[in-house]
């Protein structure tokens, strides 16, 4: 069992959360993941870890409230306990030797996002980073950015918030006026991330996207994180995005077909999450 340490809600639909897990906290790394269950009877989900202190033992991980999994886990409270907290799992995002980054997040992908942008401002690399949401209600993580930024640029799609636009707006402004970098790196919707490597391509800058979205059991045994790549060769390979990711080349992933897949659990998981709902307002009635 798991002691939930510290919780707070950043959102109306996201959730913040300190789990005292010091075997899992001693060796989390930017990009990683850890499973869970909340109780006995629950089903086990991947959530990536945003944060860790190795001292205390905790490791943070922050949800959105989607499904009927994470409905559960936000009924939770300080104090409570979680059945299984497994980890790390993943191979951690690849920091070494990196000067200058652009980091390009997208909604709680920022919550994945956030420890890659502290680790390479901590080993001294200049940061900028880009984040965007749909309006200022949805923001997260504005202060904490800015701690590990050199600089931050902050979007909203309605304009309630920083500028108007999508993600891709301040990035194209900055290629256009000679920015260069040593990589990209971008953790949002499938969507988002599509854009974000259209919009870096002419650059030829690397950019690596984080497959978090698509992860399911993250064991590859339910098959639903499978990934077709395309090789600058022409090769097309399958990968899974838990076993042999989460972070990919950007430039060879078949987004098309990753979010044709992801379109297909929608209804379910709908269906689920209303189901839970349903029975905690009946709990409380």
């Amino acid at each position: 069992m798991y002691k939930i340490i510290h919780k707070k809600p950043l959102n109306l639909t996201v959730t913040m959360m300190d789990i005292e897990a010091p075997l899992v906290a001693r060796k989390a790394q930017p990009g990683q993941f850890i499973i869970l269950r909340v109780d006995a009877e629950g089903e086990r989900i991947p959530l990536t870890v945003a944060g860790y202190d190795r001292e205390s033992g905790t490791v943070r991980i922050i949800f959105q409230i989607v499904g009927a999994t994470t409905a559960c886990l936000n009924q939770k409270e300080e104090g409570d306990y979680i059945e299984d907290f497994a980890g790390p799992l993943g191979t951690p995002t690849k920091l070494d030797g990196l000067k200058k980054v652009c980091i390009v997040g997208g909604g709680v992908g920022c919550a994945i996002a956030l420890p890659i942008a502290q680790a390479l401002h901590a080993q001294g690399c200049d940061v900028t980073s880009i984040i965007g949401f749909r309006s200022k209600d949805l923001l997260i993580l504005e202060d904490e950015f800015k701690a590990a930024s050199g600089r931050l640029y902050v979007m909203t799609d309605d304009g309630s918030y920083g500028r108007e636009g999508n993600v891709c707006v301040p990035l194209n402004e900055l290629f256009a006026a000679g920015e260069t970098f040593d990589e990209v790196i971008t953790i949002g919707p499938l969507i988002m991330m599509k854009f974000v490597v259209a919009a870096t391509r002419p650059t030829g800058i690397p950019c690596t996207v984080s497959m978090n979205p698509i992860m399911i059991d993250g064991t590859g045994m339910c098959g639903g994180c499978r990934l077709t790549l395309h090789d600058a060769d022409g090769k097309t390979v399958t990968k899974f995005a838990c076993v042999d990711g989460p972070d990919f080349d950007g430039y060879a992933v078949d987004f098309d077909e990753a979010m044709s897949r992801g379109a297909m659990y929608r209804d379910f998981e709908r269906h689920a999450y209303e189901k839970t709902c349903n029975l905690f307002h009946k709990e409380v009635k």
